[in-house]
C-alpha cells in the first residue's frame, strides 16, 4: 500500500521506499512516529512538538476525523462518580442481554480509570480543564469547538460523595436547591456547575492544523506491526486504542460500544446528566447529544433502532420538550477500555535492534476528559526517550 502524505490541505502519494530514503535527519534530530489520529494521538503530537526539541513528528493512522471514536464522544468534562452502576437501565427492556446502559461521553471512565490513583485522575482532569478553558476564553474557541456549558447532575439517592474530588476544578460547583430539584421529581439530590464541552468533529481538525503548523507530517496507512516503523523512526508513540490488541499484544483492552443520538433542539441550553451515567442530555454548538449505552465486548458499529428509541424515551423523562426534537441522527463508537490507562515506556528488542515505544491508550470513555493531561505525561516520557538516545553510551574501561 502506498503512503499518503498530507501537507497543508494537499495529498500526494509517496512510495514506501521513499519514506525511509527521505527520512535522513541530523544525528541529534530524533524521528518520532505517533500511531493513531484520535484525540490521544493528535494531542500527544502537539504536546511533543512543544516539549521535545530538535525532533520531527509523523502521525500515522488508517482512520482520521470524522471516522474516529473521538468524533462520536459528547466531550463533556465530568469525571466519574464511584461506585458506578454496571447493570440495569432506565426505560424499556432491550432484547440484547449483554447491553448495559451508560453514557457515551467523556464523563464516565468505567473501569478504565479505577486502577489509576485519585490524585493522578485529578491532575489529568485539571490539566485538561485548564487547557480547554484557555481555548474557550480565546479567539480560537469557535474553530476548536470548545465552549462553557452549565447544568445539573442529578441523583435518585444521596451519593457517597456529595462534593466530588473535582468540585474545585469545574466552575461554580454547588448543591442544587429544592426549587431546582422540582424539575426532576424522581431525583432527591443534585449538583449544579459549569464545565466545558469539547466537540470532537471540530476539535480534531483544529488539532490537525496545530500538527501541520508545527511542521508535523500526517500519513494515512494501516500499521500491522510496530516494527514496520523501524529504522525509519527512532521513537514510536502508540496511541492506537483498540488497535493495541494487535500492535502491543494487549489482551486487556476491549471495546465498550456506545450509541448516541444527535438531535436539533436549539431551545435547550443546560446539560442534564443522571448521576448513574445512564442518561444524559448535552447541548452543543450545532446539536444536542442524547445518550447512551455501554455494551462491553460489542464490536458492532451499526446503529440499533430499538436502542435509539430507548435513549430518546429516557431523555424525554428528564426533559419532556425533547419530544419536539427533529433531525435525529444515530452515532456509534467503540471505547478502548481496560483496567487502567496504559501510559508507560517500553523498549522493544528484536534481533539486536532496539525500538523505544511510549504507550498511551486505554482511556475508555474518559478520553476527552483527560486527554491533555495524559498527553503531557506521554510527551514527557517521549522526552526521556529522546534524551536517552542523545546521550552517548559510556565507554568501557577495559
Amino acid at each position: 500500500m502506498p503512503w499518503l502524505l498530507l501537507i497543508g490541505q494537499g495529498r500526494a502519494t509517496v512510495p514506501r521506499a521513499d519514506l525511509q530514503a527521505g527520512s535522513a535527519q541530523p544525528m541529534d534530530r530524533v524521528r518520532i512516529a505517533v500511531v493513531g489520529a484520535g484525540v490521544m494521538g493528535l494531542s500527544t503530537t502537539v504536546c511533543i512538538s512543544k516539549l521535545v526539541p530538535r525532533c520531527s513528528i509523523t502521525v500515522i493512522s488508517d482512520k482520521f476525523t470524522p471516522e474516529t471514536t473521538s468524533d462520536v464522544a459528547a466531550g463533556m468534562l465530568i469525571p466519574p462518580t464511584y461506585p458506578e452502576q454496571l447493570d440495569g437501565h432506565e426505560g424499556v427492556s432491550l432484547k440484547h442481554s449483554h447491553c448495559h446502559h451508560f453514557s457515551f461521553c467523556s464523563a464516565l471512565l468505567f473501569s478504565t480509570i479505577i486502577d489509576t490513583p485519585l490524585h493522578k485522575q485529578k491532575q489529568w482532569f485539571k490539566e485538561t480543564f485548564d487547557h480547554l478553558f484557555a481555548i474557550a476564553n480565546s479567539t480560537e474557541a469557535e474553530d476548536a469547538g470548545v465552549l462553557l456549558v452549565s447544568g445539573w447532575q442529578i441523583f435518585r439517592s444521596i451519593p457517597a460523595e456529595e462534593v466530588p474530588f473535582w468540585a474545585d476544578v469545574v466552575l461554580g460547583f454547588r448543591k442544587m436547591t429544592k426549587d431546582e430539584l422540582k424539575k426532576f421529581p424522581q431525583h432527591v439530590f443534585g449538583q449544579a456547575f459549569t464545565t466545558l464541552k469539547c466537540e470532537g468533529p471540530v476539535y480534531l481538525p483544529w488539532l490537525e492544523k496545530r500538527v501541520k503548523g508545527s511542521r508535523g507530517l500526517i500519513l494515512t496507512r494501516r500499521i500491522e506491526d510496530l516494527w514496520e516503523l523501524h529504522p525509519s523512526f527512532d521513537i514510536v508513540v502508540n496511541c492506537s486504542g483498540l488497535g493495541s490488541r494487535q500492535l502491543a499484544g494487549d489482551a486487556k483492552i476491549f471495546p465498550v460500544r456506545g450509541q448516541v443520538l444527535k438531535v436539533q433542539a436549539p431551545w435547550l441550553k443546560h446539560f442534564i446528566r443522571d448521576g448513574s451515567g445512564l442518561t444524559y442530555i448535552y447541548p452543543g454548538i450545532s446539536n444536542v447529544t442524547l445518550g447512551g449505552t455501554r455494551q462491553k465486548g460489542d464490536w458492532n458499529l451499526s446503529p440499533d433502532a430499538e436502542i435509539s428509541k430507548d435513549i430518546l424515551s429516557r431523555c424525554c423523562v428528564l426533559e419532556p420538550s425533547l419530544r419536539g426534537a427533529c433531525d435525529i441522527r444515530e452515532k456509534v463508537g467503540l471505547r478502548p477500555s481496560r483496567s487502567g490507562v496504559r501510559l508507560e515506556k517500553e523498549l522493544l528488542v528484536r534481533d539486536g535492534r532496539r525500538l523505544p515505544v511510549v504507550h498511551h491508550y486505554g482511556h475508555g470513555s474518559g478520553g476527552i476528559t483527560t486527554h491533555w493531561g495524559t498527553a503531557l505525561e506521554a510527551a514527557r516520557l517521549v522526552s526521556e526517550c529522546a534524551q536517552a538516545l542523545r546521550t552517548p553510551a559510556p565507554k568501557s574501561k577495559l
